[in-house]
């Protein structure tokens, strides 16, 4: 991964997912945004940002891309994903929402192939506190430390953060790997990030009901992250067999547990994994304290 204040990042697609004030934070945060992508406005400057027609002509001007954002129609998000992948960038961001899942299936191939990191459908990115900010995260929520996050969630991910900086704790990196019905990057390959991220010493993962990636992680966890970690499970009181719209539940798979995807489920395979679990963010704080060295 590349998140420095150096990283060349660009901007593909200036859609209803990002507006101009998500950019002036962007830039007032130092992210070095160096052009926009939106075909048939090439020349024109949008945003203080000169905008180009095609991915490829931004690599010419500027050299190697390290970091796209994608804000287009989600039916569009594909293409313009395959096009960043085309010209060598080695990390996607996609903070469209509803994006159909066998374009993320045929994405996900690609980018594996071409080890290209993605992050999302519907995430609002990727922050390091106090030097890059790639998305929409609100960056008054966080401050420089220790604690990475990793969230299925977008505004529970700046509720925690906002918990841990009021308790003093600072944060590495938070990112939300998004919401949609197939996302890229996963809690596995961010908790292997994170575990071996020298500035991060305590790793706090926020999941959600649907689907089993929270178990998954729990596994992983138990049996390879060598940092403590603490974990939020939203929805406790969810209804049983009703999922919330943005976990992106596909469907009833024949065969599981009639409890696969509650939130009670996930809790469970933390605590067998030994991993404490906070009833409320608020008190994700106290637990850190107890589990940092």
């Amino acid at each position: 991964m590349n998140l420095t204040p150096d990283s060349k990042v660009i901007i593909q697609g200036f859609g209803e997912f990002i507006s101009a004030s998500h950019i002036a934070q962007m830039k007032a945060y130092g992210t070095n945004l160096v052009a926009g992508v939106q075909p048939g406005c090439g020349g024109q400057e949008l945003y203080d940002l000169p905008v180009f027609d095609l991915v490829e002509e931004v690599v010419g001007q500027f050299g190697n891309i390290d970091t796209t954002i994608i804000c287009v129609h989600p039916y569009q998000v594909l293409d313009a994903a395959l096009e960043a992948i085309a010209s060598h960038i080695s990390q996607i961001i996609i903070i469209s929402a509803g994006v159909p899942p066998l374009d993320m299936v045929e994405l996900l191939r690609k980018a594996e192939a071409c080890e290209t990191l993605v992050v999302g459908p519907n995430s609002p990115g990727i922050i390091v506190p106090g030097k890059i900010l790639l998305g929409t995260q609100p960056s008054e929520f966080y401050t420089p430390g220790v604690v990475g996050i990793v969230s299925r969630s977008s505004t529970l991910t700046y509720e925690v953060a906002r918990e841990l900086t009021q308790a003093g704790l600072g944060q590495s990196i938070s990112v939300s790997i998004g919401s949609d019905a197939i996302v890229g990057s996963s809690f596995l390959q961010w908790l292997q990030i994170l575990d071996e991220d020298d500035t991060t010493e305590a790793i706090v993962l926020v999941g959600q009901p649907g689907g089993g990636s929270e178990e998954a992680a729990a596994r992983y966890i138990a049996e390879a992250i060598d940092k403590p970690v603490i974990a939020y499970i939203a929805g406790r009181e969810a209804p049983p067999g009703k999922t919330w719209r943005q976990t992106g539940t596909l469907a009833t798979v024949v065969g599981r547990p009639p409890n696969f995807g509650t939130a009670q489920s996930k809790i469970t395979a933390f605590e067998a994994a030994e991993v404490p679990v906070a009833e409320r963010p608020s008190l994700i704080p106290q637990l850190l304290r107890k589990a940092l060295p």
